[in-house]
């Protein structure tokens, strides 16, 4: 991992601290997360993703475009880290993908081709409670320690805690609802990035930071934008300013 000083880590873990308050956005919030891991460790990009209300994993945020590809490449395919720190609760570390392919068939050769060499998986949990998993994807075979994986399985588990708050654990319909309408405006994310590329001719990686960075601006939720795009895209004229 990077070396990271103890203030840079207490401020992220004071952002993500921060970022937990009453009706915050929710997908803003798991891509901040899926950033912030990110820029720890070197050669490194993070995906993670959150549990329906059949307990079915589905891609919620990721620090790029590569890596929201394998994702939902383990997804369709039922076969990679992701699921297995799901499932097992437990993280995955240090695995290398080259020599990977008898226990994710599937995924390692896929990864591998895509220019990954290392993985680490670790849950999204509190106590027994299991909603998620998030997944660190290394272009070089980059190895954690146990500081290291303490540190990312407590990003992991600050998110978990924002995501179990107290209202939701004694009204779990709130919760379902909550990540039942994250899934929903996921899906309208996409479109209003693949809008946004194709009109500005830009990459799809690009056009997301033209979104988030708008509606961080607007002050606006990046849902709301992103139905706006999807729905009237002419609206946006200072889409690019800075």
């Amino acid at each position: 991992m990077t070396t990271v000083s103890e203030q840079r880590l207490a401020r992220i873990f004071v952002e993500v601290a921060d970022t937990l308050v009453d009706e915050f956005d929710l997908i803003e919030f798991l891509q901040m997360l899926a950033d912030r891991a990110a820029g720890l460790i070197d050669t490194a990009t993070v995906g993670l993703l959150l549990a329906d209300e059949q307990n079915r994993l589905r891609f919620m945020a990721a620090s790029d475009e590569t890596t929201k590809l394998l994702e939902l490449f383990q997804l369709q395919w039922q076969d990679g880290p992701c699921l297995d720190a799901f499932r097992d609760a437990e993280p995955v570390v240090n695995a290398d993908l080259r020599t990977a392919s008898a226990r994710w068939p599937r995924f390692a050769p896929y990864a591998t081709a895509a220019g990954f060499r290392s993985v680490h998986a670790v849950p999204l949990r509190l106590r027994s409670d299991v909603i998620g998993a998030m997944g660190v994807f290394g272009t070089g075979s980059t190895n954690l320690d146990d500081a290291d994986v303490q540190i990312v399985q407590a990003l992991a588990d600050v998110a978990a805690i924002g995501l179990l708050q107290e209202r939701a654990i004694h009204r779990g319909e709130i919760l379902t609802e909550q990540l039942q309408g994250a899934l929903n405006s996921r899906i309208v994310i996409e479109q209003a990035k693949g809008a946004v590329a194709q009109a500005h001719r830009i990459s799809v990686d690009a056009a997301f930071e033209l979104l988030r960075a708008y509606a961080r601006r607007t002050n606006r939720r990046l849902s709301d934008v992103a139905h706006l795009v999807v729905t009237d895209l002419g609206s946006l004229s200072d889409l690019t300013t800075t």
